[in-house]
């Protein structure tokens, strides 16, 4: 390409001030943990909704001694998980690896890897929705009153008409939790199976709503439990095989449809499951699960 037409980029794509502003940012949902903070959300070179809160979030934190990890449901070389992965790679000269033990950032949409991540790690979560309370309070306004009020009524109701009605809560996906007992946080559209991995994590964990135009956070050693009543214990998704490749059924595992009626499992986490097909030793799991209270 001639010179003249070339375009260059601030490393990291962002520049400075914007990185700076998210950089702050982050430090104060850091402070208040489960707190949407507001930020001025740029346009990036994919479309909104495609995970650009959460890829505003890992260009402004990325370095060119990071490694990094970007996760589409679990599965690494979906094509919007390989083409965040190329991109970031690209503007910031970062490694990139599919192990969730050696990233230092892991950019994922809705899942959490399986394998325990420590101290020092960030994952970043995508989020379509940060507002918990959207469904039961249209109003923004409103909703941010009851945030700071404290009060949760309107949603303890509706997860009270849903036992009432159907004996169980109909939510899947980004099931709300109370966080360090004080605010109630959307956990992106993670499966009920993750909650535990949050709750009092070793690692820091990040939320970036780039349509929506929030952050939030969970710092390490926090307190997060899945809403719920005391007579009405929390439960994950229920595990109905193994693995057809692996033959595990520890972790969380994806339903396969076959023409002939039949549905079969193979593991979520594509890192995880190379590592079982490559004999080689997975770090520890998550295995307790949150029953909240």
């Amino acid at each position: 390409m001639p010179k003249k037409y070339r375009i260059f980029y601030s490393y990291a794509f962002l520049d400075p001030g914007a990185k700076r502003e998210i950089r702050r940012k982050v430090l104060k949902a850091l402070a208040i943990p489960g707190y949407q903070v507001p930020f001025a959300s740029r346009e990036m070179p994919v479309a909104r909704g495609w995970g650009t809160g959460g890829l505003q979030l890992t260009l402004s934190l990325v370095g060119p001694r990071d490694v990094v990890k970007v996760i589409d449901q679990g599965a690494d070389d979906s094509v919007n998980a390989a083409n965040l992965r190329r991109f970031i790679a690209q503007v910031s000269g970062a490694k990139t690896t599919w192990d969730a033990l050696e990233a230092t950032l892991i950019q994922s949409r809705h899942r959490i890897p399986e394998e325990r991540l420590r101290e020092g790690q960030v994952l970043i979560l995508q989020v379509p929705i940060p507002e918990p309370l959207r469904y039961v309070e249209p109003s923004e306004v409103r909703a941010r009153e009851l945030h700071a009020l404290g009060d949760y009524t309107p949603l303890w109701v509706d997860l009270f008409e849903e036992h009432l009605t159907r004996a169980r809560s109909r939510k899947g996906a980004a099931y709300p939790v109370l966080v360090h007992g004080r605010y109630v946080m959307d956990p992106s559209p993670i499966p009920r199976f993750d909650l535990a991995k949050l709750h009092m994590a070793q690692h820091i964990t990040l939320f970036g709503a780039g349509r929506e135009k929030r952050l939030y956070a969970v710092p390490p050693y926090t307190r997060v439990e899945p809403l719920t009543f005391t007579d009405r214990p929390f439960e994950v998704e229920a595990i109905q095989g193994r693995c057809r490749r692996t033959g595990v059924n520890h972790v969380f595992l994806n339903a396969i449809p076959q023409e002939d009626g039949r549905v079969e499992y193979e593991v979520s986490d594509g890192g995880y499951m190379e590592k079982l097909l490559r004999g080689l030793p997975p770090g520890p799991l998550f295995t307790e699960v949150s029953r909240g209270g």
